[in-house]
């Protein structure tokens, strides 16, 4: 298991555990075999034939952390109607030998084969793109794209190195990686760069204190795609715990500048990680699709208004929001914020988005 994850399971076991509610429905290893408490909300498929594209979730096969395929399979077949998803990087079964810059290429060749099967499955969605990991600062990028492109059977479309920085670790369940500053580095920047004269596209995740260095980065590279993440993951824990109102106006302020980009789009999800401090995660009873719309659709209708729906798609971030919310849940309440716009813009959102941002 990577540093990342270890410490990703570590810190579910232990929020898990200390919330006596909850700690029955997350008995074992798995801290995403919580069918049980998810379960305890159902609810009517809101928009059933709404053609869906999933443009970001995960897929790993870690004994005491599973997600594979025949799990996000009987998540997209929950009810609502998924045709097709994008595989986001996450550390996943990398090659343990070989040069250290091209061990990455081994999550690419993981989920290709796993995109494989799906597609001999009658009506299951179908893997369509595979966003892999390099460091764009590495003098041999070239070499590690053009591995990704051998080893994902037609489906490689671009890298997330994410960004992702912060100085208070212990308060945060997913810890980062990203060195400070790492948006600055004109080597990074040249890797970016580098994507899009190569049409390929550049994820970034990082967290709301790290928008404005997001901003430069995007203006210092004009030919690329860039995909935000997660609206910035406006953080709700540790030293920013009770400040959610005060981090919302700079949040609006941020993206508002950052949407003055155009080669920068948005997807629309992943508000309902742990570390976003809403706490569902450990309650007793999961949140319903009218509690998530309560509480969160003032940044999707923000991001909305700044974007346009044509630069907007929303996201599942499955499973890490699975923590959080059912996958039927989180789709109900996406189609409930979406449903005040017209069906042009919901269709740009829910799907075709997605699919010119990742050329499927």
């Amino acid at each position: 298991m990577s540093g990342v994850f270890l410490d990703f399971y570590v810190g579910c076991q232990k929020l898990c555990g200390a919330v006596a509610s909850a700690r029955r429905f997350w008995e074992g290893n798995n801290v995403f075999d919580n069918d049980v408490w998810l379960q305890q909300v159902r609810e009517d498929i809101v928009d059933p034939g709404r053609e869906i594209v999933d443009p970001h979730h995960h897929l790993w096969e870690i004994a005491t952390l599973p997600y594979n395929l025949e799990q996000l399979l009987a998540d997209t077949a929950s009810g609502h109607n998924v045709v097709q998803t994008v595989f986001m990087e996450c550390s996943a079964s990398y090659f343990e030998d070989g040069p250290d810059h091209l061990r990455p290429v081994g999550e690419t060749q993981f989920v290709a084969a796993a995109a494989e099967r799906a597609a001999s499955i009658d009506g299951a969605a179908q893997i369509a793109g595979i966003i892999g990991h390099a460091d764009l600062r590495h003098k041999n990028l070239d070499d590690v794209l053009d591995a990704h492109l051998d080893a994902a059977n037609g489906l490689f479309r671009g890298i997330r190195h994410a960004g992702a920085w912060d100085n208070d670790l212990d308060a945060l369940l997913i810890k980062p990686d990203g060195p400070e500053g790492l948006y600055l580095d004109p080597a990074f920047q040249a890797g970016v760069a580098r994507l899009g004269e190569r049409r390929m596209t550049y994820d970034t995740w990082h967290y709301h204190h790290q928008n404005q260095d997001f901003r430069t980065l995007a203006l210092a590279v004009p030919e690329t795609k860039l995909v935000l993440d997660h609206f910035g993951t406006p953080l709700g824990v540790g030293r920013f715990a009770g400040k959610r109102d005060e981090i919302f106006l700079q949040w609006k302020d941020d993206v508002a500048a950052i949407a003055e980009c155009p080669n920068v789009c948005a997807k629309l999800g992943g508000l309902a990680m742990p570390d976003n401090g809403f706490g569902w995660m450990g309650r007793a009873l999961p949140p319903t699709s009218d509690e998530i719309v309560a509480t969160h659709a003032a940044y999707y209708t923000h991001m909305i208004d700044c974007f346009g729906p044509d630069r907007c798609m929303f996201e599942s971030n499955f499973p890490v929001d699975r923590l959080s919310v059912s996958y039927t849940v989180l789709w109900n309440a996406l189609k409930k914020i979406a449903a005040g716009y017209d069906e042009r813009s919901q269709q740009l959102m829910f799907s075709e988005t997605a699919r010119t941002v990742y050329q499927l």
